[in-house]
C-alpha cells in the first residue's frame, strides 16, 4: 500500500522540487521509502512520485518508480495473484528480479497492454508512463478500493492518491465546485467522478484513462462495471449450490488477502460480515488471528461485547478499545486533514481509532466492507419495497403528501421518539411529493439524503446546476428483481464513495494497509447472478451469508439487531463537541465562506439547539466549515 503523485506539464514549468513536495505530503501512506522520476521531453515535463509502505518484498527491489524497457510505473495497492501471473509471464520469456507484485504488473502490461487488468485480483491505482507510445495510463480497480484523483487545466495535468498533493503545486486552482458541494450536503459524500474542486475528478472505479503527450488528448474508458455483472441472465442453480460456491469464493478471497511479508490482522465488529472473514481464516489456523474492535461507553451504540463473544468462540487474539467523547474531541480537528475533501460520515472517528489500535500490532488489517451491498444487509432493502407498495397510487401519495405538508413534525416528536424522526419525516414527505414515487433510484436517493434537494437550494446562495446523482437506475435491466437493483445501485455509489473512501483514508492515516476480501471481484460477479430471494428471504436480510456463517459460529451468538458502525453523534455534539459547533457555525465564520444563505442556516441551528434535532445537518455544516478553514483559507 502506498501513495502516488505526479504530473504532465505541457507548458514545461513544473520542477522536480514540486514533484517531491507533492509526493512527500503523502508520507503517511508510505513512510518506508520514497522515489521520484523527472523527465523533460519534447512535448512536456513528466514527473512520477511514490511513497512506499513495504508489505511484499521488503527489500529495495520493490522500490518505485519501477522501470522495464520503455515503461515506468508508480502504483498503490495489491495484486494478490501476482505469483500465478508471474508464472504465465515466464512462459513468454520474462524473468523476475523481485518478489514484488509491482514488477509483475509492469511486465504484464508490457505483454498484454491494458488487457492485463483483467488478470488482476486485487485493489489498485496504477499510473504507467509509456515513453515509446508517449502517453500516461491511469488505472483504478474494479470496486474503487484505492483512490485516484486527477486535475487538468491550462496544460497542467496532475494525479495523486489524495487531493492534498495538488495543493503543493503552485498553479493548482482551488475553485470550489458548487454542484459537488450540493451533492455533499445531500449525501454526506461527493460521488465519483466529481470532486469538491472544479477541474478535479476521481477516476471512476473500473475505468482507465490515457493522456496522449503529443495531442494532449485525455480519454477515459470502462473495463469493468458492476451493472454489467447484474445485467447478465441470472444463474439457474439451487440455493445449496449457490451457498457452496459462495463459500468457496469467500475462502479464496480471504486467503489471498493473507499474502504478506508483514503481520496481518482483522477488524472485527461481531456482525456477520467481519465474523465471516474471521471465522473462515481462523478455522484451519493454529496461530491465533489478531482481531480488533472499537466500543463506546454509550451502550446504545456499543458493539464491542458482541465482537468479544465471536472472538472468544473462534479463539482469536482479540484487542478492544473504548472511544470516549474526549478522544472524539481530540480527533475531530484531524478529520479535515485526513479527509482532504468534505466527507460527512461520522464513523470516520471510530474507524480511525480502530486503525490506530491495529497499527500497534500489525501492518495490514482485513476489513469486511461490502457485505451489506453484496448480500443485502441494510434495512432500506426491506423498507423500500413496503413503502412503494403502500404508496403505489400517485394520487394517494399526493394527497398524503399534502396532509404531511400541513403538519409540522415538531408537534409529533412527543408522540414519536424514533431517532432522527424529523429527517425521516421529511424524507417520506419528499418521496410522496415526487413524481417518481415508484422509481426505485429516486426513492433510494431520498432515503440516502441528509438535506433534501429543495433544502439545499435554500441553504446554498449560489446557482446549482446538478441534476441529481440518482436520476436513473444506471440502466439496470429486467433480469434483476427489486432487491438486486437496490444492491447494484449501492455498490456503484455509497460503497465506493463513502465506505471505501472512509476506510482508505483512516487506515492510511496510520500507515496501515486495509484489505477488502468481500470486494474480490469474483464474489460480486457470482453473487450478482443470484436471485434476490437468495440474499433477502421473507425479510431475513443477508440470508445467504448467514447460512454460511452459521456453519462456523452458532446462530445464538450471531443473531442480534443490526447496528452498523454508528456513533453517539447527538450526545457528542451536545457535550464535548458543542464548542466546535458554536465556533464554526457562528455567523462571522459562515459569512466568510460566502456560499450560504445565513437565514436558512440560523433556522437549522435553532432547531438543533432547541429540539436536539437536525443532528446530521449540523454535522455536515460543521465538517464543511472546518474543511474550508483548513484547505481554502
Amino acid at each position: 500500500m502506498c501513495g502516488i503523485a505526479g504530473f504532465c506539464d505541457f507548458r514545461k514549468r513544473t520542477k522536480k522540487d514540486t514533484l517531491i513536495e507533492m509526493t512527500d505530503v503523502l508520507y503517511h501512506r508510505g513512510p518506508d521509502d520514497s522515489g521520484y522520476s523527472y523527465y523533460e521531453t519534447e512535448f512536456a515535463t513528466v514527473g512520477l512520485g511514490h511513497r512506499r509502505l513495504s508489505i511484499l518484498d521488503l527489500t529495495s527491489r520493490g522500490h518505485q518508480p519501477m522501470s522495464f524497457q520503455n515503461l515506468e510505473i508508480v502504483y498503490n495497492g495489491e495484486v494478490y495473484n501476482f505469483s500465478e501471473i508471474a508464472k504465465k509471464l515466464e512462459k513468454y520469456g520474462y524473468k523476475f528480479e523481485s518478489h514484488s507484485d509491482t514488477e509483475v504488473i509492469l511486465k504484464a502490461y508490457d505483454q498484454w497492454s491494458i488487457q492485463a487488468v483483467h488478470k488482476f485480483i486485487g485493489m489498485f491505482a496504477i499510473v504507467i508512463y509509456d515513453k515509446q507510445a508517449k502517453k500516461l495510463v491511469l488505472i483504478r480497480d474494479r470496486a474503487g478500493v484505492k483512490p485516484l484523483y486527477y486535475y487538468f487545466k491550462d496544460g497542467l495535468f496532475l494525479f495523486a492518491s489524495e487531493l492534498k498533493s495538488f495543493h503543493k503545486h503552485p498553479e493548482f486552482s482551488k475553485d470550489i465546485n458548487i454542484d459537488a458541494l450540493a451533492l455533499f450536503f445531500q449525501f454526506g459524500y461527493i460521488p465519483q467522478p466529481y470532486s469538491i474542486f472544479n477541474n478535479v475528478h476521481k477516476l471512476p472505479a473500473g475505468h482507465y484513462a490515457e493522456l496522449n503527450l503529443v495531442t494532449k488528448e485525455f480519454k477515459i474508458y470502462k473495463y469493468w462495471d458492476v451493472i454489467d455483472c447484474y445485467n447478465k441472465p441470472k444463474l439457474k442453480i439451487s440455493f445449496e449450490e449457490a451457498k457452496e460456491e459462495t463459500e468457496k469464493l469467500l475462502k479464496s478471497a480471504c486467503e489471498y488477502r493473507m499474502i504478506s511479508d508483514v503481520p496481518v490482522g482483522v477488524f472485527l465488529s461481531g456482525g456477520y460480515d467481519s465474523s465471516a472473514v474471521t471465522a473462515i481464516l481462523q478455522k484451519d489456523r493454529s496461530e491465533k488471528l489478531k482481531t480488533f474492535s472499537i466500543g463506546f461507553y454509550e451502550e446504545k451504540y456499543n458493539e464491542a461485547h458482541h465482537a468479544r463473544k465471536v472472538a472468544e468462540y473462534l479463539g482469536t487474539d482479540h484487542t478492544e478499545y473504548y472511544c470516549t467523547q474526549k478522544e472524539a474531541k481530540e480527533l475531530l480537528p484531524l478529520i479535515c486533514e485526513i479527509w482532504d475533501e468534505p466527507f460527512g460520515d461520522p464513523s470516520t472517528i471510530p474507524t480511525t481509532l480502530v486503525s490506530r489500535l491495529a497499527r500497534q500490532k500489525v501492518k495490514v488489517s482485513l476489513s469486511a466492507d461490502g457485505g451489506d451491498e453484496i448480500f443485502g444487509g441494510y434495512d432500506k432493502y426491506t423498507a423500500i419495497p413496503k413503502l412503494k407498495k403502500v404508496f403505489y397510487s400517485k394520487w394517494f401519495s399526493r394527497i398524503l403528501a399534502a396532509v404531511l405538508e400541513k403538519v409540522n413534525p415538531k408537534y409529533l416528536i412527543g408522540i414519536n421518539r424514533t431517532y432522527n424522526f424529523e429527517i425521516r419525516y421529511e424524507k417520506i414527505k419528499n418521496i410522496l411529493k415526487s413524481s417518481n414515487v415508484n422509481d426505485l433510484a429516486s426513492v433510494m436517493a431520498y432515503l440516502s439524503s441528509y438535506f433534501m434537494p429543495n433544502e439545499i437550494n435554500k441553504i446554498i446562495s449560489m446557482d446549482i446546476n446538478s441534476k441529481g446523482y440518482f436520476e436513473n437506475e444506471f440502466s439496470i435491466n429486467e433480469h434483476n428483481d427489486e432487491i438486486n437493483k437496490m444492491l447494484a445501485i449501492d455498490y456503484k455509489t455509497y460503497l465506493v464513495d463513502d465506505i471505501l473512501a472512509k476506510v482508505d483514508r483512516a487506515t492510511m492515516s496510520t500507515s496501515l494497509e486495509g484489505r477488502e476480501p468481500l470486494l474480490d471481484h469474483r464474489i460480486i460477479e457470482f453473487v450478482s447472478g443470484l436471485p434476490g430471494d437468495f440474499k433477502i428471504k421473507n425479510g431475513n436480510k443477508k440470508y445467504l451469508l448467514k447460512q454460511i456463517v452459521h456453519s462456523y459460529i452458532p446462530k445464538e451468538i450471531m443473531e442480534r439487531p443490526k447496528m452498523g458502525f454508528g456513533i453517539p453523534l447527538g450526545d457528542w455534539l451536545s457535550n464535548e463537541l458543542k464548542e466546535y459547533v458554536m465556533y464554526y457555525l457562528d455567523s462571522s465564520i459562515i459569512k466568510r465562506i460566502g456560499v450560504f444563505n445565513m437565514d436558512e442556516l440560523e433556522k437549522i441551528k435553532k432547531i438543533w439547539e432547541t429540539r436536539k434535532s437536525n443532528i446530521y445537518k449540523i454535522w455536515l455544516l460543521l465538517v464543511f466549515a472546518m474543511w474550508y478553514e483548513r484547505w481554502i483559507e
